[in-house]
């Protein structure tokens, strides 16, 4: 399930301004009022959301409409967002205020071809927080194979399953680029590597709720950071 929340700032300021920590912090503002998932935040084990970047990418204007989407598997989540921000019409995105304009909820169609809307982080070794970077190794099949043993580990964990399947998660993939995204935390900088895909293909999908899950939950590490969104290529050509 999806989300399309569109809001407006009551001041100017950069695009630049607001990073994926704001954005997680807005959301958790919103869950942390519900007696559901007041403590999301704080509990171990994945969170099973995302988000897009804000649009459209430009700096922010006065009673300028922004939009972002959030998605979920969990259904109760995202529900649960959405009665907290109609009964809220008034946050802060980071230390700038902002107005409610609209909030709405869909379901994506599923389709055979997805394509990333923000980078895929994986790790390369987790103990040391250092991230697999395309450029630096070059090495396809670890990519592969992270994003297998990630998505599957994810997906059990939701659903208390144990489900595997032989073979690659995609069929086809058409690599974009490399990013490095500067995150800011507490006066602390980090950088995250992450890698944008133009088309990631699965020509036949024996379990088409695996990847309705990957649809809504996102790809590889960080999600909860709004890493590894994705979208169907369809949604893309016809949005």
């Amino acid at each position: 399930m999806r989300l399309l929340l569109e809001f407006k700032t009551d001041e100017d300021f950069k695009y630049t301004a607001i990073n994926n920590y704001t954005i997680q912090g807005f959301i958790y503002s919103f869950l942390k009022r519900s007696r559901s998932f007041h403590e999301y935040h704080d509990m171990d084990g994945f969170k099973y959301f995302c988000f897009s970047n804000i649009f459209p990418v430009s700096d922010f204007r006065k009673e300028e409409p922004k939009r972002i989407l959030i998605s979920s598997p969990d259904y109760r989540l995202i529900r649960t967002l959405e009665r907290e921000i109609r009964r809220n019409r008034s946050a802060y995105l980071g230390k700038y205020p902002v107005k409610i304009e609209s909030v709405s909820l869909f379901k994506p169609k599923l389709e055979r071809s997805f394509i990333t809307s923000t980078p895929v982080v994986l790790y390369q070794n987790a103990s040391k927080n250092y991230f697999f970077s395309m450029k630096k190794t070059n090495d396809f099949q670890f990519f592969m194979d992270r994003l297998k043993e990630n998505a599957l580990k994810k997906y059990n964990s939701f659903y208390d399953d144990q489900y595997y399947f032989e073979g690659n998660i995609f069929d086809r993939l058409e690599y974009s680029r490399e990013v490095a995204v500067r995150l800011k935390k507490a006066d602390k900088l980090f950088i995250v590597i992450g890698t944008l895909w133009k088309n990631l293909e699965k020509f036949n999908m024996d379990n088409k709720k695996f990847y309705y899950f990957l649809l809504e939950c996102g790809l590889g590490e960080k999600n909860s950071l709004g890493f590894g969104m994705l979208n169907t290529v369809g949604s893309i050509k016809n949005g």
